[in-house]
């Protein structure tokens, strides 16, 4: 539903008046500064104003906010300029957009644009990107392509996750929270020395909500809803010597719930508004055996680095497993409603999968007026999925994808306030599929393969000792990608074609009022050519592979961070994103369902022509904020107060433009209140997530009715954390 924008002005004006009115009351204190932040954008660590890339960098104390009241990594959605993220798999499968670029395509072995690295570690299959956030010390997220560094799937950009490490000091954390439905979120981290050149650290999280959704079809209370998600990591860091560091990271996670709650015909034919259809706490499903779904996955790292003087030789190998189901009712009810559901439907996903990744680099140690390094990289993945419908015996799916890159990437310092930057990536990408158990005519092996070269350049001048400005020009690889989801509903195998981007980048940063602001800025624009997209739902329910002639992107994003005073600081952001598919004769099929209102032009098939249309998910503006305000109450006590939201713009959910399947005006608010005691060693709050309870439409299913899922319901609860 679109939020309420009375609401959203009331939120807004209270939060800007609040802030104005600590910001005055407090302006003679003395102020503070923004503290430097530190990033490995470029594979080794810089000052975020010097790097030539748009960054934004959420630190661990945000994160850790947006989490409480049960959230997973979809929690990251809007809260940075141009990022999105949606989920049609509940909490095992998310989907990422950056700059409006992203897949939809809600198969598991689907390739997106949006790459996620974890602990230097590229988590390729959607299974791997869902591992839950805790112990983390920052995220990194990097707009435009980001080929020649992290390879390929990077058209889009990065979200770089970073736990903490072990060290040699004493290292204590506990925290916890509890709200509405039994919601929870408990991290422990414990880590110090072992010996002289031995530290350890281990850390784990239990993320939990109770089921509270009731199944009125079968008259079941608190029957859906709930999750239970365990997850630890345990870290060995070996310094023998000042030369060398071994970190061996093994992790691990068991989770069990409730896939997506798809409700029937909460979209009214002709509008986007959520009607009275939608009930929070209640479903009428007739399938679905109760929407389980389930994950267990482990992984090893072992990332070695050895300083031999004027170079750095680093070598990371991991290895990541992951199994589980996951079904669900996805018409939303059952045949007497709520709406017109004219067929029943329940499909569901057994699957395993696994990759190795090898990584070497050899990299200079910086001190030169040339900088540089070079690296190899081998990707293997396999998976295994069958694929039920709930009408005819499982397909099996057996997917396997093979990649090796070389790179290179050199910077010249022209002088102290003058940069070149280059770089060059080669990529061989190969895959194949084999379908067993279909359902319709044999389907014969596919196999594709591309070769694509990547590469970026990009100047750096410092105009004064506050102020950088930029430009970069990149060029970004996908490899092909085949689908095979149909198969389980009598259809083929689909391929799409290597999509390859040109990206255009302006930009400044900026640390102003003595250090008190820093604002840094982008302008982007982009071509895709071949861009691959995927066709959902129509009569059959389809998913296939299309590739169209172009895409185009273009448009800006500026985030700043203000230190007002000793007690008040307040981050925000803002994005506008401008997309377009240019393709004379694309066309796709419509709802299947004959109830929405198709506004493109059809063809004579009954299809629609989406040249001109925006991409889907890909929303017009994302902006956020954040407000953390702290001040003593006497010398071992503080008070502290937070505030954060998000705005999400028009966003389009299908290739095809309809009055009802799309969003604008999402929003959210979330908030803490509380004390720290003895210099913030321990804290007591209590919070919010989705304060004034909006209820927003994160997807749709247009094949048999008006079925659309939403985000998460206000999380109201109280949270308590202790360091040494």
């Amino acid at each position: 539903m679109s939020a309420p924008y009375n609401t959203m002005k009331r939120a807004l004006f209270l939060g800007a008046s609040t802030l104005t009115a600590s910001a005055l009351l407090f302006s003679g204190s003395a102020f503070a500064q923004v503290d430097q932040v530190i990033v490995t954008a470029q594979k080794r660590e810089e000052n975020i104003q010097d790097v030539p890339i748009s960054i934004t960098a959420i630190p661990a104390t945000e994160i850790n906010t947006i989490l409480q009241g049960g959230g997973d990594i979809l929690s990251l959605a809007n809260r940075t300029p141009g990022l999105y993220a949606e989920s049609s798999n509940g909490r095992t499968a998310p989907r990422f957009y950056i700059r409006g670029l992203g897949n939809t395509d809600f198969a598991l072995q689907a390739t997106q644009p949006v790459s996620i690295i974890m602990n230097d570690v590229v988590m390729e299959n959607t299974l791997l990107k869902s591992f839950p956030l805790f112990d983390v010390e920052q995220i990194e997220v990097l707009r435009g392509p980001q080929g020649t560094l992290f390879g390929r799937n990077t058209t889009a950009g990065i979200i770089k996750l970073s736990s903490v490490k072990p060290s040699q000091e004493t290292d204590m954390r506990f925290s916890t929270s509890y709200g509405t439905y039994g919601s929870m979120n408990t991290q422990v981290a414990v880590g110090g020395a072992l010996s002289d050149t031995l530290s350890g650290r281990v850390s784990g999280a239990l993320i939990r909500r109770s089921d509270y959704v009731d199944n009125t079809f079968t008259n079941e209370k608190d029957a859906l809803g709930g999750f239970e998600d365990l997850a630890g990591r345990a870290q060995l860091l070996w310094t023998p010597t000042d030369a060398l560091d071994v970190l061996l990271d093994v992790h691990a996670r068991d989770e069990e719930g409730t896939a997506t709650l798809f409700r029937a015909n909460i979209l009214t034919t002709g509008s986007n508004d959520v009607n009275s259809n939608f009930v929070k706490d209640e479903v009428a499903y007739d399938g679905g055996a109760g929407n389980p779904q389930e994950i267990n996955s482990k992984g090893i790292t072992l990332n070695v680095s050895y300083d031999l003087g004027s170079v750095t030789l680093t070598s990371i190998s991991a290895f990541e497993e992951a199994t589980g189901l996951s079904r669900g009712d996805i018409d939303g009810g059952n045949p007497a409603g709520p709406g017109f559901i004219p067929f029943p439907s329940d499909t569901g996903n057994e699957y395993f999968t696994n990759q190795y990744t090898q990584e070497v680099r050899l990299a200079s140690n910086g001190g030169e007026a040339f900088n540089w390094q070079v690296g190899g990289f081998l990707f293997r993945s396999k998976m295994k999925a069958l694929t039920d419908p709930g009408f005819v015996p499982p397909s099996i799916l057996v997917d396997h994808k093979k990649a090796w890159a070389v790179f290179g990437q050199g910077s010249y310092d022209f002088n102290d306030t003058t940069t070149l930057t280059g770089g060059i990536r080669y990529t061989e990408d190969k895959a194949d599929l084999s379908v067993f158990n279909q359902p319709g005519a044999p389907v014969p092996e596919t196999k594709i393969d591309a070769g694509e070269v990547s590469w970026d350049v990009s100047l750096n001048h410092a105009v004064n000792e506050d102020v950088n400005v930029y430009g970069r020009v990149a060029r970004g690889f996908r490899g092909p990608s085949i689908q095979g989801r149909d198969v389980a509903f009598f259809g083929g195998v689909t391929t799409a074609d290597p999509e390859t981007i040109q990206s255009y980048e302006v930009g400044f940063k900026s640390m102003l009022a003595d250090n008190h602001l820093r604002f840094n800025a982008a302008a982007f624009y982009y071509t895709v050519k071949n861009q691959q997209f995927t066709a959902v739902g129509g009569t059959g329910n389809n998913v296939g592979l299309i590739n169209s002639d172009k895409g185009v992107g273009y448009g800006f994003e500026a985030d700043a961070t203000w230190s007002v005073n000793d007690f008040l600081n307040i981050t925000a952001g803002f994005a506008l994103n401008e997309t377009e598919i240019k393709d004379d004769t694309l066309s796709v099929a419509v709802c299947g369902s004959g109830q929405c209102t198709v506004t493109d032009t059809l063809n004579g098939n009954g299809r629609a022509l989406v040249d001109g249309n925006p991409f889907p998910n890909a929303p017009k503006i994302t902006a956020n904020f954040n407000a953390d305000y702290k001040a003593p109450i006497n010398d071992s006590i503080n008070f502290v107060a937070s505030v954060d939201g998000s705005i999400q713009g028009k966003t389009n959910l299908f290739l095809y433009e309809s009055l009802e399947y799309n969003t604008s005006g999402n929003f959210e608010l979330g908030g803490k209140i509380g004390l720290t005691f003895e210099d913030d060693k321990y804290e007591i709050a209590a919070f919010a997530r989705n304060l004034t309870d909006e209820v927003n439409i994160a997807g749709g299913i247009d094949f048999n009715n008006n079925t659309a899922f939403v985000t998460e319901p206000r999380i109201v609860g109280v949270m308590f954390s202790a360091r040494n």
